[in-house]
C-alpha cells in the first residue's frame, strides 16, 4: 500500500494535509502527518482521519511532502529523516525554499535513492482550503507525473525546469506581490493625503490599468477595513522577497525594482513585525505619510 506522509501543518500546511487525507482515504492510501508541535498533528488526525507519526516513521512513505518555513526547517527534518528513507521515495517539499538549498538537498535525497521535487506553492489559505492551489515544479519531469496523482492539493501544476526553478519562481511571484502591495500603498497615502475618498479611488483603481491582485483582493478587504487577518506573514514575504534579491545577485541580472522592495519589506517587518499579516507592511508606509489608509 502507497504511503503519503506530510510535515508541516501550519496556516497552509494544515489544509493540504486534509485534502491529502480524504485523498488517501478514497483510494486506499496511507496519509502521515507530523508537525514539530505534536499536539496539531494528533488534532488533525482526529479531524481528518490522518495518523499523527515521528518523523523517524514518516521517512518510510513513498512520497513525502514537506511544507515548511523555510530551507533550513528542511534541512533539519532532513537530518533526522536521512538513515530511515525509503528508496524510491519521491520527497515533494512545497516550502518557499531557496534555489540554493536544492543542489545539496537533492545529492543528500540521491544518496538515499530518493528524488527531489521543489514545488512551492501559491493561492494563499483560500486557495490551500479549496484544494485550488498553484504548484510550481522544479525536478525531473518523470518524477512530478508518478506524484501528480497525489496532488489532492492542487488546481494547477506547472513543471517549471530543473531542480530549484520552483523556488525561483516562488520567489520570484512573491516578490512581485511585495511589488505591487507596497507600490499600490504608496499610492493610496498619496491620495489620502490629499484628501481623496480611498474607497472610492481604490474602486477607480481595480477598474483601471494599475489594478492588480493586491489592490483587487487585499488592500480594500484587509488594509481599508483595518483587519489585517494573519494569514501570511510579513516575515514571510519579506524572506520571499530577500530570496528573489539574492536569485539575482547569483544570475548577475539587474533588478533595482525587486532589491529596493526587500529593502522595504524587511524595514517592515523589522517596524511592523515578523508575525503581522503581509498587508501591514502598509502600516510603515502610513508612518512615512502621517496616514492612515481607511
Amino acid at each position: 500500500m502507497t504511503t503519503l506522509a506530510f510535515l508541516g501543518l501550519g496556516a497552509m500546511g494544515d489544509p493540504m494535509a486534509a485534502h491529502l487525507a480524504r485523498y488517501a482515504a478514497a483510494n486506499g492510501l496511507t496519509a502521515h502527518v507530523w508537525n514539530r508541535t505534536d499536539s496539531k498533528a494528533q488534532a488533525h488526525a482526529r479531524t481528518h482521519g490522518s495518523r499523527a507519526v515521528t518523523l523517524e516513521t514518516a521517512a518510510g512513505a513513498d512520497v513525502i511532502f514537506t511544507c515548511l518555513p523555510t530551507s533550513a526547517e528542511v534541512n533539519e527534518v532532513l537530518s533526522v529523516m536521512e538513515p530511515h528513507l525509503k528508496s524510491g521515495a519521491v520527497w515533494v517539499d512545497c516550502t518557499s525554499g531557496h534555489p540554493q538549498a536544492a543542489p545539496a538537498q537533492r545529492e543528500r535525497l540521491a544518496a538515499r535513492g530518493v528524488t527531489l521535487l521543489d514545488a512551492p506553492v501559491s493561492g494563499g489559505t483560500a486557495g490551500a482550503q479549496a484544494g485550488a492551489l498553484t504548484v510550481m515544479v522544479g525536478g525531473p519531469a518523470e518524477a512530478l507525473e508518478a506524484v501528480r496523482p497525489h496532488l489532492a492539493f492542487a488546481g494547477k501544476v506547472v513543471h517549471v525546469g530543473q531542480s530549484g526553478a520552483g523556488f525561483a519562481v516562488k520567489a520570484v511571484n512573491n516578490a512581485l506581490l511585495g511589488v505591487t502591495l507596497w507600490a499600490t500603498g504608496e499610492g493610496l497615502a498619496v491620495l489620502a493625503r490629499a484628501g481623496v475618498d480611498l474607497g472610492a479611488a481604490l474602486d477607480v483603481i481595480n477598474a483601471s490599468s494599475g489594478r492588480s491582485n493586491a489592490s483587487q483582493n487585499l488592500i480594500g478587504q484587509r488594509v481599508l477595513t483595518r483587519e489585517f487577518p494573519a494569514t501570511f506573514a510579513l516575515g514571510l514575504l519579506a524572506k520571499d522577497a530577500g530570496i528573489a534579491a539574492d536569485l539575482t545577485g547569483e544570475v548577475r541580472g539587474s533588478a533595482p525594482l525587486l532589491a529596493q522592495t526587500a529593502a522595504l519589506l524587511r524595514a517592515a517587518e523589522r517596524v511592523v513585525g515578523a508575525d503581522e499579516d503581509h498587508t501591514a507592511a502598509l502600516k510603515l508606509i502610513e508612518q512615512m505619510n502621517d496616514v492612515e489608509l481607511k
